[in-house]
C-alpha cells in the first residue's frame, strides 16, 4: 500500500491511480517549476497557471525582484529628470560643487569639543637651517645663475627666503671659490655680489669669517687654481677697497700666517692696496666683462689686438686675446678692422699674415660664419669711403676676396658681393695695369 501511494503522489499532491491523469498531474508539475524559474524575469507580467496547466499570461505589473531593481537605472519612484545626485556636489571625495564658496563658520564656545588655547594660535611656515650638504647643492646653483643674469637683487632674495643659519658666513667663500675657475668678467660680478649682499644678506662679521677660511682652504684651492693665491689676494684688497672687509684686516695676520699661500694672498693684497693709494683704481682691477664695455673701447683693444699681432706673427696669443674679449656678438668689427688694415697697409706680409689669421679663426669656430659674413659685407658698404684714402683699394679687395674663398674662409654667394669699379682702368693711372705691393 505503501509503495502504491509514493507512485500516486506527485509534486506533494494525492492523485488517482489512472495513467491519464498521472500524466495530466506531470506536465502541471512541469510547468510549476519553469514558471518559478523564470519568475525573477517574468513576474511583473502577471503570468499565472490555468487549471488545465497551462500559462496563462496576464497584464504588466511593476517589476518587484532584487535583480531587475539592480539593473534599472531609471527612478524607482518613478520621478527626476536624470539629473546628478545633489547636483554634482554628492560622491565620494566631493567638498561641494564646483564654483560653491563657503562662509566662515562661527565657532561655537559652548560645543564641547571647543579649546579656547587652540583658537589663540597662530600656525607659521617654518623653513629648517641648511646643513653643509644642502647648502651647497643650494647655493652653488644661485651663484652660477648670477654669472649668467648678473642680478644681485635676484640672488639676494633668493638668499633671503633660504633659513641658512650657521651657513650664512659660508656664502662669500663659496662665491669665490666657483670665482677663481671662471672668467675675469665672473670675478669682477663676485665682487659687486658680494658688495651688494654686504648689510642686507651678510653682516661685516660673515665677511670676515668667510675670508679667514678662503685663507685657511688656499691649500685645497691651489690644486685645482694655481693661481689662487695672487687671485684671493685680488679679492681682499677689491673687498677693503669696497669697505666690507675694515683696513685692519691685513695687519691682523702679521706674524700669524704659517701657511705660504695664505701669505702670499696676503702680500698681494697688500701691495695692490698701496699702489692703490698712488692712483691705482682697485674697483676695476678684474676688468668689465664683454658686452658691458663700451663700443668704442672694445674697437680700440681690437685694433691694438691686430697691431700686436702684425709685429709678433703669433696667431695663438691673438685667438687667446679675442677670446678674453667675451664679445663673439662683435667679432664682425674684428673682421672688418682686419680687412681695413690690410687695404690701409698695402703692404704683402700684412695681406698674408691678416688672411692666415681669418683661416685658422674660422677653423677653431672663434668667428662663426655669420659674423665673418656681417665683417666682409660692411667692408663691401663702405669701399667708397676707403677708396678715397686709399685710390687701390678696390682691386687689393678683389684679390682678398678672391683668395679667402681659395682657402675656404668665406663662400660662393659672398665672394660674387665683392664690389668692382664703375669703371675701366688705365695704364696712365700710374700703375701700369699691375697693382705691385709695398715690401718691407
Amino acid at each position: 500500500v505503501s509503495n502504491k501511494n509514493v507512485i500516486n503522489e506527485i509534486n506533494g499532491n494525492w492523485v488517482s491511480s489512472s495513467s491519464s491523469n498521472i500524466q495530466e498531474a506531470r506536465l502541471k508539475a512541469k510547468a510549476k517549476r519553469r514558471l518559478r524559474k523564470n519568475s525573477s524575469r517574468d513576474s511583473g507580467r502577471g503570468d499565472s497557471l490555468s487549471d488545465n496547466g497551462e500559462v496563462v499570461r496576464g497584464t504588466s505589473m511593476a517589476p518587484t525582484s532584487p535583480k531587475s531593481k539592480l539593473l534599472d537605472r531609471k527612478s524607482r519612484m518613478g520621478k527626476g529628470r536624470g539629473l546628478p545626485k545633489k547636483g554634482g556636489a554628492g560622491g565620494k571625495g566631493v567638498w561641494g560643487r564646483s564654483g560653491e564658496v563657503y562662509e566662515p563658520v562661527e565657532v561655537d564656545k559652548k560645543d564641547p569639543n571647543f579649546d579656547e588655547d587652540q583658537e589663540n594660535c597662530v600656525y607659521e611656515t617654518v623653513v629648517p637651517p641648511l646643513d653643509e650638504r644642502d647648502f651647497e647643492k643650494t647655493v652653488t646653483p644661485i651663484v652660477q645663475e648670477y654669472f649668467e643674469h648678473g642680478d644681485t637683487n635676484e640672488v639676494a632674495e633668493l638668499l633671503a627666503d633660504l633659513n641658512l643659519g650657521p651657513m650664512r658666513s659660508e656664502v662669500p667663500s663659496l662665491a669665490v671659490s666657483l670665482a677663481l675657475e671662471a672668467k675675469a668678467s665672473q670675478r669682477e660680478l663676485t665682487s659687486r655680489l658680494l658688495v651688494d649682499l654686504c648689510g642686507s644678506v651678510l653682516s661685516h662679521s660673515d665677511m670676515e669669517s668667510s675670508f679667514d677660511k678662503l685663507l685657511r682652504d688656499l691649500p685645497d684651492l691651489v690644486l685645482d687654481t694655481p693661481g689662487a693665491p695672487q687671485l684671493v689676494g685680488q679679492f681682499i684688497a677689491r673687498a677693503v677697497s669696497d669697505q666690507i672687509l675694515s683696513k685692519s684686516y691685513i695687519d691682523g695676520y702679521k706674524g700669524k700666517v704659517d701657511c705660504e699661500h695664505a701669505r702670499a694672498a696676503l702680500d698681494r693684497a697688500a701691495v695692490l692696496l698701496k699702489m692703490s693709494m698712488g692712483g691705482l683704481r682697485i674697483d676695476n682691477h678684474w676688468g668689465t666683462g664683454g658686452g658691458q664695455r663700451p663700443v668704442i673701447q672694445l674697437i680700440k683693444e681690437m685694433n691694438l689686438l691686430l697691431k700686436e699681432y702684425s709685429l709678433s706673427g703669433d696667431g695663438k696669443e691673438a685667438e687667446r686675446c679675442l677670446r678674453d674679449l667675451e664679445v663673439p656678438h662683435f667679432h664682425h668689427e674684428f673682421v672688418y678692422e682686419a680687412i681695413v688694415m690690410v687695404l690701409e697697409s698695402r703692404g704683402e706680409k700684412t695681406f698674408k699674415m691678416v688672411l692666415q689669421l681669418l683661416k685658422s679663426l674660422s677653423l677653431s669656430s672663434i668667428i662663426t660664419e655669420d659674423q665673418m659674413r656681417r665683417g666682409y659685407e660692411r667692408v663691401y658698404m663702405d669701399i667708397d669711403e676707403i677708396n678715397i684714402d686709399v685710390p687701390l683699394a678696390y682691386f687689393i679687395l678683389e684679390q682678398f676676396v678672391e683668395k679667402s674663398f681659395h682657402m675656404g674662409v668665406i663662400g660662393v654667394k659672398l665672394r660674387d658681393q665683392c664690389p668692382h669699379r664703375n669703371r675701366k682702368r688705365f695704364v696712365s693711372e700710374g700703375d701700369g695695369g699691375v697693382v705691385k705691393f709695398e715690401r718691407y
